[in-house]
């Protein structure tokens, strides 16, 4: 089948709706050559796979992976991502979409935007928009909004997850699957339940596979925001805290999650993308829909935090699979 006949239509270069998004951060988060960042996320999927080798386990419905540039957060993104590949692989099917709901760190957002692109590019061969989910998710609620295009590629936290898809489809050999970014924006918990509800029949549909798009911690002046000074080790104290979180995800705890991050205000990114995903995930199995099993794969920081005048950002992987009836 030809893009053309995906899309319906062909892309608009200058315009907000069914526009080719750009990858605007090609060449400085990661590399703009096809070969280079080939070979780049081929390394951080071996490496990953040489640490913690692929489980058994239930269909692929979830990842949770980071979104700093490939040199500090590739091989942690890599943990989940090869399961990405592996659920392509072995379904063989181009049909899958992918729905990356990732945060918003410079536009003010209090709901849920989709991206109007028809097109994603990214330096692996560009990744065709499932258009008629677009279209569906918009029209099931005005809760949802539209982004213009300017906002899409100034969000770095979608972008980063894009050429890892594309590598997943390549390894798979499959032709480039769909996908469907939304941009989570600053809800309260009451807003984080409506939405996840709203997106709750998608993420189980079996052609559907979630990518939530996250760092974990960011420490450091320049963060604002800095616990613990004054102890020793301050890193493994990040830790403990940002395990904390992750245990509550793996727990499928949506409003413990919402607690912890209020006691704590860890800086995580994308805690109202996960916010989303749980109630998804949750209403879902108290509905009788489906169960899911999440798993955090690996976990890293950036630098480890001895003194104030250092500073970090934690990454996290896991992934979330269907679990036997």
């Amino acid at each position: 089948m030809r893009l053309l006949d995906i899309l319906g239509s062909k892309p608009k270069e200058d315009s907000d709706t069914g526009y080719v998004r750009r990858a605007h951060f090609a060449g400085s988060w990661y590399s703009s050559t096809a070969q280079e960042l080939n070979e780049n996320l081929s390394q951080y999927l071996a490496d990953a796979e040489k640490k913690a080798p692929l489980q058994p386990g239930g269909h692929v419905r979830g990842l949770v992976a980071p979104h700093a540039g490939y040199s500090y957060s590739g091989l942690s993104a890599a943990f989940a991502y090869q399961y990405l590949a592996q659920a392509l692989k072995q379904h063989h099917s181009a049909n899958t979409t992918v729905l990356v709901l990732h945060p918003s760190h410079y536009f003010y957002l209090d709901g849920c935007a989709v991206s109007n692109a028809s097109v994603i590019e990214t330096p692996l061969g560009n990744l065709p928009v499932n258009r008629e989910l677009q279209q569906e998710i918009l029209s099931s609620s005005p809760l949802f909004t539209s982004m213009k295009r300017a906002t899409d590629e100034q969000e770095h936290s979608g972008e980063l997850q894009y050429p890892y898809i594309a590598k997943a489809c390549k390894d798979a050999g499959i032709e480039p699957c769909m996908v469907l970014p939304v941009m989570v924006g600053s809800l309260g918990t009451q807003k984080e339940e409506s939405y996840g509800q709203l997106l709750a029949p998608i993420v189980a549909r079996p052609n559907v596979i979630t990518v939530v798009s996250s760092d974990f911690c960011h420490w450091g002046s320049r963060f604002r925001y800095q616990p613990f000074v004054g102890n020793d080790n301050i890193f493994e104290q990040i830790e403990e805290m940002d395990r904390t979180g992750m245990n509550h995800i793996e727990m499928q705890e949506p409003g413990a999650f919402a607690k912890y991050i209020k006691q704590t205000s860890n800086t995580i990114c994308g805690r109202h993308p996960i916010g989303v995903w749980l109630q998804a995930v949750k209403h879902n199995n108290e509905t009788g829909v489906e169960r899911l099993d999440i798993k955090f794969l690996t976990y890293a920081q950036s630098s480890q935090v001895k003194n104030k005048n250092d500073s970090s950002v934690s990454y996290a992987s896991a992934v979330a699979r269907v679990m036997a009836t």
